[in-house]
């Protein structure tokens, strides 16, 4: 397995899982199908962002879109506690999912400043 694609792969069966949140949500009241298509692109697009990133042209770049997925995460994360709240779903039903969105989050600010720790040192390197 190439470095990334175990998270590459969480972020695809998030995605899965978000799709499948999404198809359950009632389009009846217009407000859950507004949810719905707002949680639908955010909670789809960070796996292909994932992706994007790891085919970077430079260091500077993959730190960019990085930051595009955790920004579609933390996005994702609102949608479903809006969700919550508003009782379109039950805690039982989502805390799952919430918990994974909660642990990519993490993984990714910590992959942003790995990287951005790892670039910047070479820079002093460079300047020196």
């Amino acid at each position: 397995m190439a470095k990334g694609d175990d998270i590459e792969e969480r972020l695809i069966d998030f995605a899965v899982r978000i799709i499948k949140v999404c198809d359950a949500l009632t389009t009846t009241p217009t407000s859950a199908g507004h949810i719905r298509n707002q949680l639908v692109r955010s909670g789809t697009s960070p796996a292909a962002n994932y992706g994007e990133a790891r085919g970077a042209e430079s260091g500077k770049d993959f730190i960019h879109k990085l930051k595009i997925v955790l920004k579609e995460l933390n996005e994702t994360r609102v949608w479903l506690k809006i969700i919550l709240k508003a009782q379109l779903f039950s805690q039982n039903k989502l805390a799952e999912i919430l918990d994974e969105c909660d642990q990519l989050c993490r993984i990714i600010s910590s992959s942003i400043h790995t990287a951005q720790n790892t670039i910047k040192p070479a820079k002093a390197n460079v300047e020196n």
